[in-house]
């Protein structure tokens, strides 16, 4: 039988209704209460890390989570519930942080509280400690709606409805319906010695373009911040006609790190198609972001920036695949 440490960090699974609307409340050990039949397959141990709904999680709880995770190594899987608004956040995070780590962690919540009487929480809870028990299984998932994503793949497609996660420009890595798990990703052993690290840079801006934004807002962005992913249109378009010329207002910021992704969710960029993005690419410096998602970017970016700002070793780590986050180089 698998040993399972279960870390709660709060979110709409471990909610209760408030005067203020939904607020976590719902302890480690009330959650695992409603998964009584784990006991069949699982020993499961719970620690209480955080109670916050995952709207106020900044980048200090991932390495708050991937510290607890290092000093509880006496387990054979690891299950996190989270709240689902930046869930896809912190699975890209935990990826970074905690490579070539040869047990799983499953990241899960839920879209109504575990204490409803009709709640996803007790199928997403007990599918993820199932998956975590899983011989063979290693690295970070999110365990949601009966998938299992990768953690760097994962991405909220939906506001309410159960199927609120899906897999971006990757295939589903196991689909679990009960005891029964389908698994369409293997994955290998490492060979590595597990490496965890403990520094982030958060000073990374996301700038979704908008037609009439003016290329201005750079400069105050730069003021503050290290690097930029910008989320181009199309296969990676960006303006340069008219005064609105972004081009011209990016070639003075050589110094910056940009990444060129997409505001498409699926397929990813391909800058070199069109001229609104050939250009840019020719300028020099750029990174493109292909098939990642964008969450995986950001976060990522911030994994980098904290062990190196040098041009030529940041775009060779970002290229360098971590939990099949790029494909498309």
């Amino acid at each position: 039988m698998k040993k399972i440490l279960l870390l709660a960090t709060g979110g709409t699974i471990a909610s209760v209704a408030t005067e203020d609307g939904l607020s976590p409340g719902t302890t480690a050990e009330e959650l695992l209460s409603y998964v009584p039949d784990v006991k069949e397959f699982a020993d499961v141990e719970v620690k209480q890390i955080l109670n916050i709904d995952s709207t106020n999680i900044e980048p200090e709880h991932w390495l708050q989570i991937a510290e607890e995770i290092r000093k509880n190594d006496g387990y054979d899987g690891y299950v996190i519930t989270h709240g689902t608004d930046t869930m896809a956040y912190t699975s890209a995070a935990l990826s970074y942080l905690i490579q070539n780590f040869n047990k799983p962690i499953v990241l899960t919540g839920s879209q109504k509280p575990i204490t409803d009487s009709i709640t996803d929480g007790v199928k997403n809870l007990m599918d993820a400690i199932r998956f975590a028990s899983q011989d063979d299984v290693r690295g970070v998932y999110v365990v949601f709606d009966g998938k299992a994503i990768i953690g760097t793949r994962a991405k909220k497609l939906r506001s309410k409805s159960y199927s609120a996660f899906d897999s971006i420009n990757y295939p589903v890595a196991a689909f679990i319906d009960g005891p029964r798990i389908f698994r369409y990703v293997d994955e290998r052993k490492d060979t590595c010695e597990p490496t965890f690290y403990n520094e982030l840079n958060p000073k990374v801006f996301l700038l979704k373009l908008t037609p009439g934004m003016e290329p201005d807002i750079l400069n105050y962005i730069f003021k503050s911040y290290d690097a930029v992913v910008l989320e181009t249109y199309g296969v990676g378009g960006i303006p340069f006609e008219s005064r609105r010329n972004f081009l011209q207002e990016l070639s003075k910021h050589k110094d910056k790190v940009v990444v060129l992704s997409t505001q498409v969710m699926l397929e990813g960029s391909d800058a070199k198609t069109y001229e609104v993005g050939y250009k840019f690419l020719k300028t020099g410096g750029v990174i493109e972001a292909y098939d990642m998602v964008v969450e995986s970017c950001v976060v990522k970016l911030m994994w980098i920036l904290a062990i190196t700002k040098d041009p030529a070793e940041v775009k060779k780590l970002f290229y360098t695949q971590v939990n099949k986050d790029i494909l498309l180089t």
